[in-house]
């Protein structure tokens, strides 16, 4: 009984720290990507993910990537959820270092989990899977902090004060200036969700590359604007930032959806 009592409460400890470690967007970013999403899927495609999730939408499913990193036997997805670099990429640099990527990493993760929706005749649970991931890692990748620094794990142990409260700069990107707006993920979803159709069919025309070349820019940017050790500013971070990160949290959105509905059909 005593050693079941342990396990539960290392279980309940892993649900609550392991997600801080890889998680891009916290639980309102993620849901705010989706629910974008939902709003830009054709009805085939529409009809084919509701075939697979059932009535749970892309918003709720998105969290599940991170909540599963509490069972052991999804290990192994951890490092799908990021790709780090160990310098400032050019984007014909940055095409060259993928072109020969075989690294698990959100990179091929992406691209194995898009062949594999594809597959006519893959058995329902893999579809599960595979779906939920793909949702997840799009919107993770989005989140400028997963495509940073390998030496400091994403901005993980840069070291920052937020409202006299210690935290690291991934953290802040994943969901404390998300927080800081005071929104539901519905609420933040009526406020940011307007691109236009030309935004729209640009986001969508580029390539993965692209979308991990845009936020590694914006990472470096970041960068730039702290050192380990800071006490932020919170509402002059906000000012400087939030443009940026809602534009982020649309462009995963939009991409997201036109992802779907390549793979399910226009």
């Amino acid at each position: 009984m005593k050693i079941s009592i342990f396990k539960k409460l290392l279980l309940g400890i892993a649900i609550i720290y392991l997600p801080v470690q890889t998680m891009a967007w916290g639980t309102n970013g993620h849901r705010i990507s989706g629910q974008i999403a939902d709003s830009y899927l054709t009805p085939k495609a529409r009809a084919a993910i509701k075939a697979i999730l059932g009535n749970e939408s892309i918003a709720m499913t998105s969290n599940w990537a991170d909540f599963i990193k509490s069972d052991p036997q999804y290990k192994y997805l951890s490092s799908w959820h990021y790709i780090d670099f160990d310098k400032e990429y050019s984007y014909p640099e940055m095409q060259a270092f993928l072109k020969q990527d075989t690294t698990t990493d959100a990179y091929t993760k992406l691209n194995f989990l898009i062949g594999e929706l594809k597959k006519k005749n893959l058995p329902k649970a893999n579809k599960l899977l595979a779906l939920r991931m793909l949702i997840h890692i799009v919107e993770d990748v989005h989140q400028p902090m997963h495509t940073a620094h390998t030496d400091d794990k994403g901005g993980n142990d840069i070291k920052l004060t937020w409202f006299n409260n210690q935290t690291n700069l991934h953290s802040i990107w994943d969901s404390q200036l998300i927080d800081f707006q005071q929104l539901s993920y519905t609420e933040y979803v009526s406020w940011i969700n307007h691109p236009t159709v030309a935004q729209r069919a640009e986001w969508q025309k580029a390539p993965i590359s692209q979308w991990l070349y845009e936020s590694s820019q914006i990472a470096t940017k970041i960068y730039a604007g702290v050192k380990d050790g800071d006490k932020i500013n919170v509402y002059k971070y906000n000012f400087d930032y939030i443009a940026t990160l809602n534009n982020q949290l649309v462009k995963g959105g939009v991409r997201l959806a036109g992802l779907l509905n390549q793979i399910f059909g226009a």
